[in-house]
């Protein structure tokens, strides 16, 4: 096998190009900007910078709140009341709040319920059955927190899907490359048959019609080494797309910039585990899958919200009352005793319509979640399997196309030898070096493929964006 793999690459003459001594680009590289300044790959940071925010947003809804006013009435001589206030509002997790504030009071027309001069109180609100377990402030926290760790996971499904186009469109740009380089040696090979042959005409040795034939095949090999040097040319342009600067500018690739990969390097490289290992992985660690776990977590709290649409609205306020300002050297130190105000609120639809409908909804939204999580998780595995066979199938396809093209580059040779021997004619020798050029294209073709496909079947199994 090594044998075949070096006879592969002395045919590219790699060395003789002085391939050192320029700019390359490897695949690690090339992915390794295509992360960091890609538009897509900046706007998959963004998508957790925007649950990063919205985090915090919901949890202004937990913040404590200071408010205060004051208002001054007075009609036709009369002073109807004056008052000012400052109040501190603290929200708490299980749906109690509490309150403290100071309040004045003063005037001739004030309402009987309210309490004049200077006073102070403290209080709290509890909700005795709806809202207790799970209310909208709690239930918007909790799915901002899920989201966000859901973000992550479609940061990683932006990246994959993004490095597999990029790495599609950089091994096209190196089967291009590749293409135009065998030319470039074949070229090399027949200028000198050609000028050989020129010579023998000259001597007598060979008849005209050699060095037309010579001639031909000349053109023929520098006509399609025009044609895939356009390719190249293109393959880089469509590479360049994929390719941006710091400053969010795009960079346009030069033409002096050329693949690291060997065909070599390209075959041994190929190295992957077993396919249940790969299904297991990406049932555990797809982040396409992984998404659908943070949806049904966030449909879990919005069930258990709605189902609080199904209980009476109970809610108990008590404020302890104080003289002035001064609260703690007034305020009786027993509940319900003296200088106390409390309520008890209750509510309860007589039907329940909109609660039922509303937890009956919840909970199809989680069924329809876990089958569409079913599907995918059956997609992702159809597609691990898909891209492993395809990857098996080019491993047989190189090395069978290895030792086919050690066969015919040894038949070419021996052709050669037989031509400058006499026993043979240039017809023949151009028959099997157009053989074995054809072979070589396939051979980088099917190379290519097999590593497309090892890239592909990494995407497949979720874990391309970490290459």
């Amino acid at each position: 096998m090594r044998t075949i793999l070096t006879i592969v690459f002395t045919v590219f003459c790699i060395a003789a190009f002085a391939q050192d001594s320029l700019q390359t680009l490897s695949l690690k590289s090339f992915l390794s900007i295509v992360k960091n300044y890609h538009p897509v790959a900046k706007q998959a940071v963004i998508v957790v910078q925007k649950a990063d925010a919205s985090l915090l947003s919901q949890r202004g809804a937990f913040d404590p709140v200071i408010s205060g006013g004051g208002a001054d009435k007075t009609f036709d001589g009369i002073n109807y009341y004056r008052s000012n206030s400052a109040q501190l509002s603290i929200p708490t997790w299980y749906g109690i709040e509490v309150q403290t504030g100071i309040e004045y009071l003063g005037g001739n027309r004030i309402n009987p319920e309210e309490t004049s001069g200077k006073t102070s109180f403290a209080g709290i609100s509890i909700p005795l059955a709806k809202n207790l377990l799970m209310d909208k402030r709690r239930a918007s926290l909790k799915q901002a927190k899920i989201m966000q760790q859901a973000s992550d996971a479609e940061r990683k499904i932006m990246l994959n899907d993004l490095l597999l186009d990029a790495t599609e469109t950089y091994w096209q740009w190196v089967q291009a490359y590749l293409n135009f380089k065998t030319y470039e040696e074949v070229i090399r090979v027949n200028r000198q048959r050609y000028n050989l042959v020129k010579a023998a005409y000259r001597n007598g040795d060979r008849p005209a019609i050699d060095t037309t034939e010579a001639l031909t095949q000349l053109q023929q090999f520098e006509y399609q080494q025009n044609e895939a040097l356009l390719m190249w040319q293109n393959a880089g342009v469509q590479l360049s797309g994929y390719l941006w600067k710091q400053n969010n500018e795009p960079y346009v690739l030069p033409e002096q910039v050329f693949p690291q990969e060997k065909m070599h390097d390209l075959y041994q490289a190929v190295i992957f585990p077993e396919q249940e290992q790969l299904i297991e992985a990406a049932k555990k660690n797809h982040p396409e899958l992984a998404v659908y776990n943070f949806k049904l977590n966030a449909l879990v709290v919005e069930r258990k919200l709605k189902f609080q649409e199904l209980l009476p609205k109970i809610d108990l306020k008590y404020n302890q009352l104080g003289k002035g300002y001064d609260l703690a050297s007034t305020a009786t130190k027993t509940l319900f005793d003296n200088n106390y105000r409390y309520g008890i609120s209750f509510s309860m639809p007589l039907r329940l319509s909109s609660g039922r409908g509303e937890y009956k909804m919840a909970k199809l939204k989680i069924t329809e979640t876990q089958l569409q999580q079913n599907q995918k998780q059956t997609d992702v595995i159809n597609k691990v399997r898909k891209y492993y066979n395809q990857l098996v199938n080019y491993q047989s396809q190189v090395s069978l196309l290895q030792r086919t093209y050690a066969g015919v580059l040894q038949l070419q040779k021996g052709e050669e030898t037989r031509f400058f021997n006499g026993e043979s004619s240039l017809f023949l020798v151009n028959s099997r070096e157009n053989k074995t050029q054809e072979t070589m294209l396939k051979l980088i073709e099917a190379t290519v493929k097999l590593n497309k496909t090892a890239l592909g079947l990494q995407w497949a199994s979720g874990q391309l964006w970490q290459f």
